[in-house]
């Protein structure tokens, strides 16, 4: 149960780091849902300031002056993408969280809230996975750049707290999808990538659509707007040290996953599994039982509720990047 308001967002200066992204358009719905005056957020844009330059990040405070920032800002794609920028990524992630959470400390910001990342578990983690299993062991090869990187944020956050009194939070939600993703096949996560799979099949007439790994992993996937939500319940009134996890609690194996979509899509084909391609971490499911202690958050989108709004979204944006071709 929520005992009060420890932040009241409508009377803050909120800076959304990566706000204009996937998961940014969804938060700032949600903030005008809860009362937060559109005035009240600030966006900064990569061609304004590169978050991974110390001086673009003191600019950024200066010109926008934050009171609450959220970090959701982030270099990231799916196995492939990992595979192929693994430098990148870990300096572009650990760049950016170590600038903003040093120049919060510098110019008083009164809560940051830091966006982390479920690749950050451990290979094999007893499932469902809890927040004290965080450091039990390596992540998984293929993200760990990415994971160690953003996890390393979570350290400096419990160490600027106690040493300089910074109030900052940490979430690690679970797999995202919804409408605004990223559905480029070269860098985009597995929902959006089979839902373009299978699209794309359907309007060619294509008998079989490949799918990399086994399909027999297993991954928990959070609704993009239900993230959103637990985020600003998270800013509102979450106030300690502690990792936080943010999901379903349900998990569901690729091969499971790809089966709804290709009937959801309405595609007749048959799909292949690419089994010599990388599966990533055997399991994903969270415990999520300290997000509904903690702040009474729970996710209420059911897993074919949310790819049915999602293909609605992308199938008009796939038709017109098929006329565009």
């Amino acid at each position: 149960m929520i005992v009060g308001v420890c932040v009241d967002l409508r009377r803050e200066n909120i800076v959304v780091t990566g706000g204009a992204g996937f998961l940014g358009k969804a938060l700032q719905t949600e903030f005008a849902r809860v009362g937060v005056p559109a005035e009240r957020i600030q966006v900064p844009r990569r061609r304004d300031y590169d978050l991974t330059r110390e001086g673009d990040v003191a600019r950024m405070f200066e010109d926008m002056q934050p009171t609450v920032i959220i970090h959701l800002a982030a270099e990231v794609g799916g196995i492939g993408a990992n595979r192929e920028n693994p430098g990148r990524f870990f300096y572009a992630n650990m760049a950016m969280g170590l600038h903003l959470i040093e120049r919060a400390r510098t110019s008083g910001v009164r809560k940051f809230v830091q966006v982390g990342t479920v690749c950050a578990y451990p290979k094999v983690t007893p499932v469902p996975f809890k927040e004290e299993d965080l450091w039990n062991g390596y992540p998984e090869e293929t993200n760990a750049p990415y994971g160690v990187a953003k996890k390393a944020l979570l350290v400096m956050l419990q160490a600027y707290r106690r040493q300089y009194g910074l109030n900052g939070i940490y979430l690690l939600p679970a797999n995202l999808y919804g409408p605004h993703d990223n559905f480029d096949l070269e860098s985009s996560h597995v929902i959006p990538a089979l839902i373009r799979k299978c699209y794309e099949a359907k309007q060619r007439g294509d008998q079989s659509v490949e799918v990399w790994g086994s399909g027999d992993v297993s991954r928990e996937f959070l609704y993009v707007d239900d993230c959103a939500r637990g985020i600003v319940l998270a800013a509102q009134h979450y106030e300690g040290p502690g990792p936080v996890n943010l999901g379903t609690g349900h998990e569901v194996t690729i091969r499971d996953l790809a089966g709804r979509i290709r009937e959801l899509v309405g595609y007749q084909g048959e799909l292949t599994w690419d089994s010599s391609r990388p599966d990533g971490q055997p399991k994903r499911c969270l415990d999520t039982s300290k997000a509904l202690e903690l702040f009474a958050f729970k996710a209420e989108t059911a897993l074919d509720e949310g790819l049915r709004r999602t293909i609605e979204w992308m199938s008009p944006r796939l038709l017109e990047s098929d006329h565009g071709d």
